[in-house]
């Protein structure tokens, strides 16, 4: 969790994607991480957290926090 980190680019798209208004976009996708409720998933490079409605993409490498979105159902 401490090698967790995102792009200014990244901050940009997952306050978007999520609508989120978050000081703290890192901050906030480790507390989501870290939820009883998070489901966690690897497909080739990339984590996928389904949590709360969201999914979050994280690099498997580089734990880079790449974007986020709404969960569509």
């Amino acid at each position: 969790m401490d090698r967790l980190h995102t792009t200014e680019l990244g901050i940009v798209r997952i306050k978007r994607n999520l609508s989120l208004e978050a000081d703290d976009i890192v901050e906030w996708c480790k507390d989501k991480i870290k939820s009883p409720n998070a489901h966690i998933t690897r497909k080739g490079k990339n984590w996928y957290i389904d949590v709360d409605n969201c999914i979050l993409t994280v690099n498997a490498y580089s734990y880079t926090i790449i974007t986020a979105h709404k969960e569509r159902r």
